[in-house]
């Protein structure tokens, strides 16, 4: 009996990892459709086990729709970039603080080693 219970744990911890790549790795109609059924299923759980709460935020969660690359406020910061580098503070007449804090120096200011 405690060779079953080993295996089934182990076999549903594998399951658990392979549907956490899928659902982090594929495409968003894929994590969607993953979301719902997964809803769908808790949805389907008796109510003694509690978990009608979970179902619906799985579902609200699916029905949400992501704005921008980052879920935010759909620029992907070309507006906020294009404002940065308009203000001239910085090396070059770009920010310090553009592309992460990185540091653009025009090409023609690299001077050669002697």
């Amino acid at each position: 009996m405690n060779a079953f219970l080993d295996d089934f744990l182990v076999g549903l911890v594998l399951l658990a990892g392979f549907g956490y790549a899928l659902y982090s790795l594929g495409p968003k109609a894929l994590r969607t459709r993953l979301l719902m059924g997964l809803s769908w299923l808790l949805s389907r759980v008796p109510a003694v086990i509690g978990v009608r709460g979970l179902s619906q935020r799985l579902e609200m969660r699916a029905t949400l729709k992501a704005k921008g690359a980052c879920g935010g406020c759909d620029n992907c910061g070309s507006d906020s970039s294009a404002a940065k580098t308009a203000g001239g503070s910085g090396v070059g007449g770009s920010s310090v603080g553009d592309s992460g804090g990185e540091v653009r120096v025009p090409l023609e200011k690299i001077g050669r080693r002697r």
